[in-house]
């Protein structure tokens, strides 16, 4: 680590908690929906919709947090976020109403939505060219983090606090919430934010705090694309030159939350108690689903530009095909067992190494620059209404039987195989030129794009 860098770092850290919060939220709710389905005495229908209203959160989140981030600054919304998190935490954990229940979830879900478009952002623009995609990245890992520890709290608050543990387990963000909002006031606003915003010497100041080299050129360059970005007309997204990009994001972000990975994440304690384990162990067996995830998207980041995102694709599409293949048939066995959690275990590592690496990162490059953050908008809500759908669903399948749910995911997978096989480019080391004309976009419209962009000028 460059000693100039600690500033970036230390905020990049502080950013990244709203990663940790986006996991950490995501995943609590798993050991809590059985007592919240007989403490609001919800059927199957409903408490799918009890725990998919986060989801429809994220939906809202996620379109609508670039707008305010653009008007007050990536900071402030992180700031408002960080106090969406807290509430909603303390306000599902004390309410014995369920209309107020599924508000304050929703809430959460806004907040979980927004700082998954926002996080990212401010740490690309504080973010020196030679560690930005090392620092953007630590946002997803984040999300990993705080998966695995929300199962691991769920499991100790169900250890030591059996009185209304669910409660708990759902006020227990709060912590990590507040801890996020105290931080935030203490790292600057984005220089990028800045400059746009007319404060030249604010952002200067900033650069110069963050310890980037060249302060004055980094100003110049940060003025120089946003100039090209006010040249740019607003291209629509929806045209016939799209067509197969916006179905590769489709598709890729559909097939993403159809393998069933939402509904191990919310339901997973459920699931293993389908299959005959108690409630401490079917937590325990939740905490060894985190940290398999943990391990592999490790294992997934340290790939994915060595092996290209196809081919991790075709490994995954086959390898959760055959575990969800193998919960399936021990669910349709009389009495379902240990193979459960072999086959669920092994689910999570090839998904982890597989989709849960490329899904970001494959819908990021096929767009061209001119369209990239419509594109990317697109895959998010296709990805965040396919979870709430799933999410909803899944309880009303699995109570009739959990063979038939996990059979479907599994289907799902060969069809993603077949995907991956006949219709999914490669794309790693593709240059943006090569990346068009593979993907049959014009490149009429690309070499225009070069001609204002150059001379080419990376924001600091």
């Amino acid at each position: 680590m460059k000693s100039s860098h600690l500033s970036v770092y230390l905020s990049t850290l502080v950013a990244a908690l709203g990663g940790f919060l986006f996991g950490f939220d995501t995943a609590v709710i798993s050991g809590a929906e059985g007592a919240i389905q007989t403490v609001f005495a919800l059927e199957e229908f409903w408490l799918g919709f009890t725990v998919a209203a986060a989801l429809g959160g994220t939906i809202v989140g996620a379109l609508t947090a670039g707008r305010p981030a653009d008007a007050y600054g990536r900071r402030t919304v992180m700031i408002v976020l960080a106090v969406f998190f807290t509430v909603s935490a303390l306000g599902s954990a004390l309410t014995s109403s369920w209309v107020a229940f599924l508000l304050y979830r929703f809430l959460g879900g806004i907040a979980v939505g927004g700082v998954s478009v926002v996080g990212p952002m401010y740490i690309a623009e504080i973010s020196p060219a030679d560690v930005r995609g090392r620092l953007v990245a630590a946002h997803q890992l984040n999300i990993v983090v705080g998966i695995l520890l929300a199962y691991i709290s769920n499991y100790l608050v169900a250890q030591y606090i059996p009185t209304s543990s669910w409660r708990w387990m759902l006020g227990v963000e709060a912590l990590p919430a507040t801890l996020f909002f105290g931080l935030l006031f203490l790292v600057p606003d984005s220089p990028r934010w800045l400059v746009k915003n007319d404060r030249a010497e604010d952002a200067r100041d900033v650069l110069t705090w963050l310890g980037i080299e060249s302060v004055e050129a980094s100003l110049q360059q940060i003025k120089a694309s946003l100039m090209r970005e006010r040249r740019k007309p607003d291209e629509p997204l929806f045209q016939p030159e799209y067509g197969f990009v916006i179905f590769l994001a489709w598709a890729v972000a559909m097939f993403n939350q159809l393998s069933g990975i939402n509904a191990l994440m919310y339901y997973a304690p459920r699931i293993f108690e389908m299959a005959g384990a108690a409630t401490d162990a079917a937590l325990l067996q939740s905490v060894a689903i985190g940290g398999t995830n943990f391990v592999f998207t490790l294992v997934g980041m340290a790939v994915i530009d060595k092996f290209g995102r196809r081919i991790l694709l075709l490994i995954g599409s086959l390898g959760t095909a055959a575990c969800l293949g193998l919960v399936a048939y021990e669910f349709y066995a009389p009495t379902p067992g240990v193979l459960v959690l072999v086959g669920l275990l092994g689910f999570i590592a090839f998904f982890a190494f597989s989709q849960g690496a490329v899904i970001w990162v494959f819908i990021s490059e096929i767009f061209p620059n001119r369209v990239r953050s419509k594109g990317q908008s697109l895959g998010s809500a296709t990805h965040w209404v396919m979870a709430a759908l799933v999410t909803w669903v899944f309880p009303i399948i699995a109570d009739a039987s959990g063979g038939h749910a996990f059979a479907f995911f599994a289907a799902m997978m060969l069809l993603q195989f077949f995907f991956a096989w006949f219709l999914m480019p490669e794309t790693k080391n593709l240059t943006l030129e090569e990346m068009e004309h593979k993907l049959g976009i014009s490149t009429e419209k690309l070499d225009r794009e070069i001609d204002e962009e150059a001379p080419d000028a990376a924001p600091a």
